[in-house]
Order: structure tokens, then C-alpha cells, then sequence
């Protein structure tokens, strides 16, 4: 989180809000928030936490973003422009890993060739980056909550069917691989697989049928 919003503090372009939601967090999150002004709300699990901060966001475009995330200097500036300019109404980026092992950069390549493949007609989006504008999230009545899994697909899939839909081209997302780290990398691509073999042939995710924690990051 601290990372985060001190990449925000340098953006080239500021926000003019930024809403913390937080799972009730045993750490410093909360006070952290605090000193960089930012509004602090109770949240829970992604679908929920990310409906609640849209709930009382008060501009037309909103951005999800996860804690773990850094954007670069002029990412703001240079992503909303790039999705005004082509008239977007629901986009998210390319993600590079934070992380100077091959291995990183190699399952993030075929993670990003894969989304651009099927971004038309089965598209992905990362939750750790959407843009959206908050009138089209209110027109798809937001995330699903009733998903255990993937409703960040989920959410772009029904976007995608009222308003226009792209990848921009500004800027590659830099996301942790902490997850990787600590799981495994063979571990969580498999996951991965195993979900999108869930969309594909089961449907969406309503049943737990793997492991997956939410959170639970002190390092």
C-alpha cells in the first residue's frame, strides 16, 4: 500500500480522490491511507470491495487498482488520455512483473499474448487494473458478488456488451509477483489454468473448487 500511494503522489496527473477500501486490515493500512488524504471505507472481498468504493466515488471515470501495484510517473496522465482519445468506456493494461527473474518475465508475456488474443470474443481484465466509467459500471449493477472467483472476467465480459472495450497501449502495469514468491509460480499458473478452464467449459465460478487467499500479505 505505501508503494502504491506514493506513485500516486508523483503522478504527473493527480487524482482528485482516491478511496481506500479496506478488509479490516490488522496493520497500518488504515493510518497509512490517512496521511496521504486518501478516504477510508470498510470493505471484504474483491467483488464487494470494489462496489463499495465505486458506491461513493464522485467522478466519471473510476480506477481499480489492487495495494500491491506501482504505476509509473506519468501513467495517469498518459492512460486517461490514451482512453478518452479513443472513446473507451471500460479498458485495462498489460502487466509487467516487478521482478528481474525470467521466469516472471516469460509468464507474463504468454499471460499478456493470451489476453490480447482473446480479447474480443472472451475477454480478461486484471482486477489490479481496471478503468471504467462509472456509468457503465452502474449500468452492469457493478461486480458480481455472488462469484468466488474471476469476476473481474466476469465484469469486463458484460461490459464489453453495452460499451466499447480495449487494452491500452500507454503503459504496461507493473503488478508484485509476491504472490508467485510465496505460493509458488507453478502453483498459481495452474490455478490460473484451472479457472479459465472453469469459464470455458463450466461457466462462471460460484463454487469454491480450489484454494485461492484473499489477502492475508503482511511481508
Amino acid at each position: 500500500m505505501p508503494k502504491l500511494l506514493r506513485s500516486i503522489e508523483a503522478q504527473t496527473a493527480q487524482p482528485t480522490e482516491i478511496i481506500v477500501v479496506d478488509a479490516y486490515s490488522v496493520d497500518t493500512t488504515r493510518k497509512i491511507a490517512k496521511t496521504y488524504h486518501c478516504k477510508v471505507i470498510d470493505g471484504g472481498v474483491p467483488a464487494k470491495a470494489r462496489n463499495l468504493g465505486a458506491k461513493i466515488a464522485s467522478q466519471p471515470v473510476l480506477l481499480f487498482l489492487d495495494a500491491d501495484v506501482v504505476l509509473p510517473k506519468a501513467f495517469l496522465e498518459k492512460t486517461i488520455k490514451e482512453m478518452r482519445f479513443r472513446n473507451l468506456d471500460i479498458a485495462s493494461c498489460y502487466i509487467a512483473p516487478i521482478s528481474h527473474l525470467k521466469i516472471d518475465s516469460w509468464l507474463h508475456t504468454i499471460a499478456n499474448y493470451y489476453i490480447k488474443l482473446t480479447s474480443q470474443f472472451h475477454p480478461h481484465v486484471p482486477g489490479f487494473c481496471i478503468f471504467v466509467k462509472k456509468s457503465l459500471h452502474n449500468q452492469i449493477k457493478g461486480f458480481d458478488e455472488t462469484l468466488i472467483l474471476a469476476e473481474d472476467h466476469d465484469y469486463v465480459r458484460r461490459g464489453q456488451k453495452v460499451g466499447e472495450f480495449a487494452y491500452l497501449e500507454s503503459y504496461k502495469i507493473p503488478v508484485s509477483v509476491r504472490r508467485l514468491a510465496e505460493e509458488g509460480r507453478v502453483n498459481v499458473a495452474l490455478k490460473y489454468v484451472a479457472v479459465e478452464l472453469h469459464l470455458l467449459f463450466l461457466g462462471k465460478v460460484r463454487k469454491s473448487f480450489l484454494s485461492y487467499k484473499f489477502g492475508e500479505h503482511f511481508k
